[in-house]
C-alpha cells in the first residue's frame, strides 16, 4: 500500500530512471541454469520495461542481483517479484522450452517470469484414421457382457475376453465403454468432481440494473478491469447449461461487497481496476450491489441444489482490498496532502491523471502518513506501512505476514483483541458487530462462516493459502463445518441437507502430493501441475498422460480423503486455448485429457467453447478474464466443440470410477485402460 509521499522523491527517481536509460542502462540482473551462465539479451519495451526471452531445458534456474548473499528465495511462474540490490531467486525448471522475462525498473523493481508455450505436436503421438479398434477387456467385463460407447451409442458383446467397435467420427478416436445395463444414480465422491470456476462478473448478466452500484462506472476504453455486469442472477439462469456439461459443483468469485472504487492496474497504470473478480473485499457481511441481492443467493443455491450442483465461494483470509478515493470520500477515512483538494473533482472517483501521468497518480494526492488512516481497517487490524501500521516485510523473507501487490495483510495471526474497524462502526448497512474479545481471525472467521449457515453455501475455494497460517484455516473449517450443521438441521427438505462441506486451498504452485495443509482444513488442493505437466501432452494424445495418470490415481488409493483439483486455464496463469494457439482441434483434445483424469477436476469458464483472452493492459492475467463468449456458442464449430466436452462430462458425472478409481492400462496400441472403482467400471480407448 506505501506509495512515494512526496511528488519530489517521485520526480527525483524517474530523472534519475531516465538518465540512466539514456546511458543505455539494463537490469543488473545475472542468470545460471544449473552452473552454466545464461545470456540475457534485454529489449526495452517501454522506459524502465525490459524483457528477454530464454530458451530452458530442466534444471535449476538461478536469477540473481550482483550484491545476492544467503539463500535464495522462490520463483514463482506468472508472480510478480520484488527486486533488491541483493536479491536471489531460484525456480527449478521441470519443462524445457520458451521462458519470457520481465523486469520493471521503477522505485519498486519487480520482475516476473512466463512460460512461452510451445506448439509443436508430440511426436509419439499417431492419429486415429478411421479404423475400427479392438481391445482386450476381460480384465474388466465379463464374458458376453453388452457394453456401450457412451460417445457413439453403439453396443457390442465381450467375445473371447474382446470387443470390437469403431470411434464416432467427431469422437478424437475416443471409445467410452461403460455396461449397459442401467446403474443406480452414483453417489456423490469430490475426487470425481467437475468443478465450475465461473468468475461472476464476466459470466452472464441477469440484471443490468445493478450494472453500475455504487457509481461504478464503464471506462469507455477496454474495460480491462471495469465492472462487465456479470451477477447472481445469470448464475441461476445458466444451471441447466452446467448440469449438461456434468458438473457436480459451481465454484463462484466472491460476492461479498468490494472496494467502491477503483486503483491503479497493472505496473503502468493504464486501466482503472475495481475489485470485478472478489478479491478486494470492503465488508464480508454484505453481497456486493453487482452481484445482486440476498434473495437472488438463496435461489442460485435452491436451484443449484435441485440439479445436484453444490456452490462453493472463493474466500480471502489473507487481505482486504485497497483503499480508493471513492472509500476515502464515502467511508470517512485517510486524508489528502496539503492544497491537493483543488485538484479533484466533488465525486473524487472521476478524478483523470494529467497527460503525463498514470493512474497509478492519485496517490500523489494522498497523505498517507495522516493520522486520519486510523479511521480505515486500523493499525490492529492490518499491516500497511501507513500512518503508525506496521510496516509489511517482503512477501518474499515472511510468506505470512509480507503484503501481496502492497494489499493490506490481516494480521490473523495476532492473540491481541481488536475493536470493529472505525469505517466499519458507522458503515450502513453492515452486519458487522463488535465482539467482546475477538482476534482479527475470529472475526473474519464469523463473517465467512455466516454464509454457510445462513445460505447453504457447500464449500470454500481458499484464496492464498500459503499465505495464511495453518490454524487459521484450521479454525475456519471447524466453523464452517458447524454452520454446516445448523443450515442442514434448519433446511432438512434441501436435497444436499445433511451432505459435508469441502474446502480447497490454492498454495500457488502446488501439485497432487499430499502436505500438512490436508491435515488442517483442506479436504483438496489446487493441482497446478496439471497445466504444465499433462495439459498439452495428453491433448495431443491420452497415452501421453499415462505415468501422470497412474500417478494421479495412486496418490488417491496411497493416501484414503486425500484429494487435489486439476486444471487447464486459471484466471491467474494463463487460458490453455491462448496457450496452444488458439486452435480448437487442440481445446477439443483438452476435454478427454481434463475430464478423464483422476482427482476432482476444474473447469474455467469457457474452456468448453474456447473463449479467447481479452485486452490484459500491463497485467498478464487480466486478459484470461475475458467476457463467457456466449454469442459464439451459435457458430456451428463452436457448437460442435461444446458437444465434445457434454458427452464427455455427463460420462464423468455418471461414473466415479472415472476421478477416484483404479487406474490400470489395458493396451498400448490402442491405448487403453481402466477405471474401477467397487462395482463401477469404465474402460477408456484411443485410437490408433
Amino acid at each position: 500500500m506505501r506509495r512515494p509521499s512526496s511528488a519530489r522523491l517521485r520526480l527525483a527517481s524517474l530523472a534519475l530512471a531516465l538518465l540512466a536509460q539514456a546511458a543505455g542502462a539494463e537490469p543488473r540482473l545475472q542468470a545460471w541454469l544449473d552452473q552454466q551462465p545464461l545470456a540475457l539479451p534485454w529489449s526495452s519495451e517501454a522506459p524502465q520495461r525490459y524483457s528477454v526471452e530464454l530458451e530452458l531445458q530442466p534444471g535449476l534456474l538461478r536469477l540473481q542481483a550482483p550484491a545476492a548473499v544467503g539463500t535464495a528465495k522462490p520463483l514463482a511462474l506468472y508472480r510478480r517479484q520484488d527486486w533488491q540490490a541483493d536479491s536471489l531467486l531460484s525456480l527449478a525448471v521441470t519443462q524445457p522450452g520458451r521462458y519470457r522475462l520481465l523486469f520493471q525498473d521503477d522505485p519498486q523493481p519487480h520482475l516476473r517470469l512466463l512460460p512461452v508455450k510451445q506448439l509443436a505436436a508430440h511426436r509419439s503421438c499417431r492419429r486415429w484414421q478411421g479404423q475400427a479398434l479392438e481391445v482386450d477387456v476381460s480384465q474388466v467385463f465379463a464374458e458376453g457382457q453388452a457394453l456401450r460407447d457412451a460417445y457413439s451409442g453403439q453396443s457390442a458383446t465381450v467375445e473371447n475376453g474382446r470387443v470390437r467397435l469403431t470411434p464416432a467420427a467427431d469422437s478424437d478416436g475416443l471409445l467410452l465403454l461403460e455396461a449397459t445395463e442401467a446403474n443406480n444414480p452414483p453417489a456423490h465422491d469430490w475426487r470425481n468432481a467437475t468443478v465450475y470456476f465461473a468468475l461472476t462478473d464476466r459470466f452472464a448478466n441477469g440484471d443490468p440494473g445493478n450494472d453500475h452500484s455504487y457509481g461504478r462506472m464503464a471506462d469507455g476504453e477496454q474495460e480491462i478491469g471495469t465492472f462487465h455486469g456479470g451477477d447472481l442472477k445469470g448464475l441461476t439462469g445458466k444451471l441447466d447449461y452446467l448440469q449438461q456439461l456434468g458438473v457436480s459443483a459451481l465454484w463462484i468469485s466472491a460476492p461479498v461487497e468490494q472496494i467502491h472504487g477503483w486503483v491503479g492496474g497493472g505496473d503502468k497504470g493504464d486501466f482503472r481496476h475495481y475489485g470485478y473478480h472478489g478479491y478486494y473485499a470492503l465488508d464480508f457481511t454484505q453481497l456486493d450491489a453487482n452481484m445482486g441481492r440476498e434473495e437472488e443467493l438463496r435461489e442460485l443455491i435452491a436451484q443449484a441444489h435441485a440439479r445436484g450442483i453444490r456452490v462453493l465461494f472463493d474466500v480471502v483470509l489473507n487481505h482486504p482490498g485497497y483503499s480508493t478515493l471513492a472509500d476515502m470520500q464515502g467511508l470517512g477515512f485517510g486524508a489528502l496532502r496539503d492544497g491537493m483538494a483543488q485538484y479533484l473533482p466533488a465525486d473524487w472517483s472521476a478524478w483523470r491523471p494529467e497527460s503525463y501521468e498514470n493512474l497509478h497518480a492519485y496517490h500523489n494526492l494522498l497523505d498517507y502518513q495522516h493520522p486520519a488512516w486510523a479511521n480505515w481497517w486500523g493499525k490492529d487490524w492490518v499491516r500497511a506501512g501507513i500512518a503508525d501500521y506496521d510496516g509489511p516485510p517482503s512477501v518474499l523473507v515472511d510468506p505470512l505476514k509480507g503484503s501481496l501487490a502492497f494489499l493490506p495483510d490481516f494480521r490473523t495471526d495476532s492473540q491481541q483483541a481488536v475493536a470493529l474497524p472505525a469505517f466499519l462502526k458507522h458503515k450502513q448497512p453492515t452486519r458487522a458487530v463488535e465482539r467482546p474479545g475477538y482476534r482479527v481471525r475470529d472475526y473474519l472467521v464469523e463473517w465467512l462462516s455466516f454464509w454457510v449457515r445462513e445460505f447453504g453455501v457447500d464449500g470454500f475455494r481458499a484464496d492464498t493459502v500459503k499465505h495464511v497460517e495453518l490454524d487459521s484455516w484450521a479454525a475456519l473449517r471447524q466453523a464452517a463445518d458447524q454452520a454446516r450443521d445448523a443450515w442442514s438441521q434448519a433446511h432438512p427438505d434441501d436435497p444436499l441437507s445433511g451432505t459435508p462441506f469441502w474446502m480447497v486451498g490454492e498454495v500457488f504452485g502446488h501439485g497432487p502430493q499430499t502436505s500438512v495443509y490436508h491435515a488442517n482444513g483442506f479436504d483438496a488442493l489446487i493441482n497446478f501441475a496439471f497445466q504444465g505437466e499433462l495439459a498439452g501432452k495428453a491433448s495431443d494424445c491420452l497415452s501421453q498422460a499415462e505415468d501422470g495418470y497412474r500417478e494421479y490415481a495412486g496418490l488417491l488409493a496411497r493416501s484414503p480423503g486425500h484429494n487435489f483439483m486439476s486444471y487447464a486455464s486459471s484466471h491467474d496463469t494463463s487460458l490453455f486455448f491462448a496457450e496452444q494457439g488458439q486452435q480448437l482441434a487442440r481445446q477439443r483434445s483438452l476435454a478427454g485429457a481434463l475430464l478423464l483424469s483422476p482427482g476432482a477436476v476444474q473447469i474455467y469458464y469457457g474452456d468448453e467453447s474456447a473463449r479467447a483472452p481479452g485486452p490484459s493492459g500491463s497485467d498478464p492475467q487480466q486478459g484470461t478474464r475475458s467476457p463467457m463468449n456466449w454469442a459464439a456458442h451459435k457458430q456451428p464449430e463452436i457448437a460442435a466443440l461444446l458437444e465434445h466436452w457434454r458427452r464427455l462430462g455427463l460420462f464423468r458425472a455418471r461414473h466415479p470410477a472415472i476421478g477416484a478409481g483404479s487406474h490400470e492400462r489395458l493396451s498400448t496400441r490402442p491405448y487403453a485402460f481402466a477405471r474401477t472403482l467397487g462395482e463401477d467400471k469404465v474402460v477408456i480407448v484411443q485410437g490408433p
